[in-house]
């Protein structure tokens, strides 16, 4: 009986250890995954929150065109430069991002505007 369990021991010593590395791997894997997407998506929303900030102070200091979307990507490499490297963000499509943004801020503001100027209106017409 002895010479059995010694002659097995070793095989299912083998067999233990292909068992936990298997669900040591599976563990790893299921970690990164689950972690790699939510880093991915704390990247994704850093990177849209700097493209709109920077967007609404290439604004306030005056910049148009081509020279704001410049200024956004200064300000999106000086605050958020993890995300543009986790992400692996290429200049052209930065470039594309920052003009959209911009976009979407000038038509935001031309919106407050509007509204600025009709509730102006309103308060004359009252007074």
């Amino acid at each position: 009986m002895d010479i059995i369990k010694a002659a097995m021991l070793p095989h299912l010593l083998e067999i233990f250890g292909i068992l936990l590395a298997s669900l040591i791997g599976w563990a790893a894997n299921t970690a990164r995954r689950k972690w790699g997407i939510d880093i991915e998506a704390r990247h994704r929303e850093a990177l849209q929150s700097a493209l709109l900030n920077g967007a609404r102070l290439a604004l306030e200091r005056g910049f148009g065109g081509q020279a704001a979307v410049t200024e956004i990507l200064k300000h999106v490499q000086i605050s958020v430069p993890d995300a543009v490297i986790g992400l692996d963000a290429r200049a052209e499509v930065l470039g594309n991002l920052a003009q959209a943004k911009l976009r979407e801020v000038v038509q935001g503001a031309g919106c407050v505007q509007k509204l600025e100027v009709a509730l102006k209106e309103l308060d004359t017409r009252r007074g």
